[in-house]
């Protein structure tokens, strides 16, 4: 078993590291497997694709200050109380020391009893930081915010939706395409989990010339998929989308592709629609892809590849996928959310 942090019991963000290696795996592949069998479908599932400690990439700190120094770090178990994080074995080294200095900060700059969130990802050029706050970001602090970024190893600073300091745009590389992430924007949790997904996504959709890449967020797979065809990228997020097309353009060696603005929970593609595309890949939200499953149902795409962070959305979109005709392969689950309860997954659909 892994050395313990000094804070399991208390922080929420880990409640399954004192359960032994063995028995921990074999639970979190259980989890795909029970929500696998209550919606009826009927597919392998592999052993858990691990990833190490110490990777992950973004978090939320929770930040206050109730004494002379701030707390930072991540609500107690089942309270809204902070625990101090003094350790952490899921975090990137980078994203630890990130706390760390935000404490300085906050210690530096808030006044008892201020409180604040700071959604943090560490890009490839240093830390993108989104706070929200109570406090109105004044020109006072917006001075004191430039003057720690350094401190912070901060890319970019945005207060409350505005921009308080920018080094550089943050830049994360999917592959050989570099990114320039937009405030707050979806990444996955870990480069190594990122990696071992869309490995298999590549997999599945291989030989494809015309693929649909929906809730693409900025380009995880889209980007990949457009060395061996043109793609689709679809996405509700108008800036995520910008960013994608922006990245593809300064790349050479890519197939064309084109990005659509549009909810897919309330206007998802349509047989029709889809009837251009060899191949499909979704990678929705929590919430699954019920609507859009029930179209693909429909449709006479041959191929699919389906990543998911929750087993039981995503056992239920497989049940009408092969109700609708679809072969379901096996199912991967990628530990990207260490030592919690929650679970990535990928698999691939055939007709």
């Amino acid at each position: 078993m892994t050395q313990l942090c000094r804070h399991v019991g208390s922080c929420g963000g880990c409640t399954l590291q004192d359960v032994p290696e063995a028995a921990y795996r074999a639970q979190k592949r259980e989890a795909v497997v029970r929500a696998l069998t209550k919606a009826g479908v009927d597919a392998e599932v592999t052993e858990i694709v691990a990833v190490p400690p110490g990777t992950r990439r973004r978090a939320v700190f929770k930040i206050a200050k109730r004494g002379g120094e701030a707390d930072v770090g991540f609500h107690a178990l089942k309270s809204h109380a902070i625990v101090d994080m003094r350790e952490c074995l899921v975090l990137t080294p980078g994203l630890f020391a990130l706390a760390g200095a935000l404490r300085g900060m906050a210690t530096a700059l808030f006044a008892r009893g201020q409180t604040a969130e700071a959604h943090a990802t560490e890009a490839d050029n240093g830390n993108d930081i989104a706070f929200r706050a109570p406090m109105k970001l004044t020109v006072e602090l917006t001075s004191a915010l430039a003057k720690a970024a350094p401190a912070l190893n901060a890319a970019r600073i945005v207060w409350n939706g505005a921009l308080a300091f920018e080094r550089a745009a943050p830049v994360v590389h999917f592959g050989k395409v570099a990114v320039k992430l937009p405030p707050e924007s979806f990444l996955q949790p870990t480069r190594e989990g990122e990696e071992a997904l869309r490995s298999r996504v590549l997999v599945a959709v291989k030989g494809a010339k015309s693929i649909a890449d929906l809730f693409c967020g900025t380009g995880t797979f889209s980007l990949a998929l457009a060395e061996q065809g043109k793609v689709l990228a679809v996405e509700r997020e108008q800036a995520m989308l910008d960013a994608l097309a922006a990245a593809a353009k300064a790349t050479q060696g890519m197939k064309p592709v084109t990005t659509q603005r549009r909810d897919l929970f309330k206007l998802p593609l349509t047989p029709l629609e889809l009837s251009k595309f060899d191949a499909v890949v979704l990678d929705p939200p929590r919430a699954g892809a019920e609507t859009q499953a029930r179209q693909l149902a429909r449709s006479k795409v041959a191929r699919l590849a389906y990543v998911s962070c929750d087993a039981s959305s995503f056992a239920r979109d497989a049940r009408i996928l092969t109700d609708g005709g679809y072969r379901i392969g096996p199912v991967t689950p990628v530990d990207q959310f260490l030592w919690s309860s929650h679970i990535e997954l990928v698999a691939a659909f055939e007709r």
